[in-house]
């Protein structure tokens, strides 16, 4: 630090850094996707929430699109299979099929099967995108799952004994290894468009998927969920777990690598607990301040990098 210099001028935030901070504050931007999805139920059908989500998410996204339009239009002709496999894995799949799986299976189903991620994040990545992983990023990782299923497990292990799988866990699993594909993926494949351009592409083709999914519930369930508080969950579950937290997503990835990324997957139950605290009222127990502790510092770990 030169002469004169305060510690805040010294301080250059680089994309870098940028990312590794983003990967603290997205799990909780993405953890509202839970509230979310648990007041959306009986109020919205889960294929209509999550096509008005991303509809909501692109109005967003065109004017930050419109200025480079011609740019977009060009790059995403040369990619516009990649954009309809974002679409399907991140717009359709992992958009609607939680929301369809909590009509059927609990919260504790959910978080388990979702918990599998990182490790196949983790497990891909290394093989697939040669993302080697230190000794201390490993054992960041053991401890960020061994929190998670304290948590999970209530710090009983009986109860992780006696979980029964129903057939609305295969949403989950598919979800689960939807996400996987769609984080590799988004390094695997190499793009001239810019993340929010890629993310818009991605949405368009993800909306058009879903598009007979949600006419279908529209002829079944009819407007008798019209209700202002209806769109307002739509409204929010666009902006926040929709716009916000796969833009931040999508940066990450491209700064951090799919396998670091996938971490913050570990920080979102965790985040979770503390959005229902404030929202629901749902106030925590010992066992999540014991597997918080568990997972925070890991994190820490897992995602720092490596010396030269």
């Amino acid at each position: 630090m030169g002469r004169g210099a305060t510690p805040l001028q010294s301080f250059h935030l680089t994309p870098t850094r940028l990312a590794e901070i983003l990967l603290w504050v997205t799990p909780a931007i993405w953890s509202s996707n839970y509230i979310i999805a648990r007041t959306a139920v009986g109020v919205v059908p889960p294929s209509t929430l999550a096509f008005g989500r991303w509809v909501t998410a692109l109005l967003f996204m065109l004017p930050l699109v419109w200025r480079e339009r011609r740019v977009f239009l060009t790059h995403a002709r040369g990619e516009w299979k990649q954009l309809f496999a974002f679409g399907a894995l991140g717009t359709w799949i992992c958009g609607s099929f939680p929301y369809i799986a909590g009509h059927t299976t609990t919260a504790t189903n959910i978080a388990l099967i979702y918990s599998a991620a990182p490790v196949g994040i983790t497990l891909a990545g290394s093989f697939l995108l040669k993302e080697g992983l230190t000794g201390r990023q490993r054992l960041g990782m053991v401890l960020a799952a061994a929190g998670l299923l304290f948590i999970i497990s209530k710090g009983n292990l009986d109860v992780l004994l006696n979980i029964r799988f129903v057939a609305g866990d295969l949403w989950i699993v598919a979800a689960t290894a939807a996400w996987i594909s769609y984080t590799l993926l988004q390094q695997w494949w190499k793009t001239r468009l810019t993340p929010v351009q890629r993310l818009f592409g991605s949405t368009l083709a993800g909306i058009m998927i879903l598009l007979p999914f949600t006419f279908q519930e529209a002829a079944s369930a009819g407007d008798q969920w019209f209700s202002p508080y209806a769109f307002l969950l739509i409204f929010i579950a666009g902006l926040v777990p929709g716009l916000m937290a796969y833009l931040a997503y999508t940066f990450m990835v491209s700064q951090l690598g799919a396998t670091r990324t996938g971490l913050l997957l570990y920080l979102s139950p965790i985040y979770a607990v503390l959005a229902a605290w404030i929202v629901l009222g749902e106030v925590p127990q010992w066992f999540h301040a014991v597997g918080a502790a568990l997972v925070l510092p890991s994190i820490y770990l897992a995602s720092a990098r490596r010396r030269a």
